[in-house]
């Protein structure tokens, strides 16, 4: 399971552009809470702390706790945009969850045994058709990554999703086809992935 943590935020009473760009010259970031049947909550995050959190890796897929004036909300980050050129974290999603709380998440893959490929030693290339597949979890039980085994695999061999072991309770998104994740490619050449069905 990912690993949780938690952010003190402050409720907003005012939104709207004008607002959301006073927050963020005072070093906050402009947020939602939304879902479980309750109405949406406007929050202010520390930009910070946030940011270090986005770019520290598992931010989509771990459940978090959020503090708003004394008040503690588990969410599970949803979307989050930047800004086009600074680059700068503009305005954060979150998702109510509680334990039966079923979620779509995209989950990183994680690749084993590259030293044990015999396409790999022959010179091919690891082509990684997906980065990440996008799995349904309890919120409280999302996987950190999935892993793709090399083992014993030879040039135009490949890894679909039929071949990751998911942990218990965790489904492909897309289930009417088994789809691509990696291929060991000749020569560096590079497979697509395969039109979704009905493109």
């Amino acid at each position: 399971m990912s690993k949780t943590y938690e952010l003190k935020a402050e409720a907003r009473d005012r939104v709207g552009k004008g607002s959301a760009r006073a927050i963020r010259r005072n070093g906050m970031i402009p947020a939602v809470i939304y879902g479980d049947n309750k109405p949406p909550l406007s929050i202010n995050l520390p930009a910070k702390e946030t940011t270090l959190k986005i770019h520290g890796g598992g931010f989509m897929t771990s459940i978090a706790t959020i503090d708003v004036d004394g008040e503690k909300h588990r969410v599970l980050p949803k979307d989050y945009q930047l800004h086009p050129v600074r680059d700068t974290v503009m305005h954060v999603d979150f998702l109510r969850v509680t334990g039966s709380t079923r979620v779509s998440v995209e989950v990183p893959m994680h690749f084993i045994n590259e030293d044990k490929c015999p396409g790999i030693k022959r010179g091919g290339t690891l082509n990684i058709v997906r980065h990440e597949v996008e799995v349904y979890c309890m919120a409280d039980s999302i996987p950190e990554f999935l892993v793709g085994d090399l083992e014993g695999l030879n040039i135009n061999d490949g890894i679909h999703i039929s071949h990751v072991k998911l942990p218990e309770g965790v489904t492909p998104v897309i289930h009417d086809r088994d789809f691509a994740i990696a291929t060991i490619a000749s020569g560096g050449g590079k497979i697509e992935e395969e039109p979704a069905a009905g493109a």
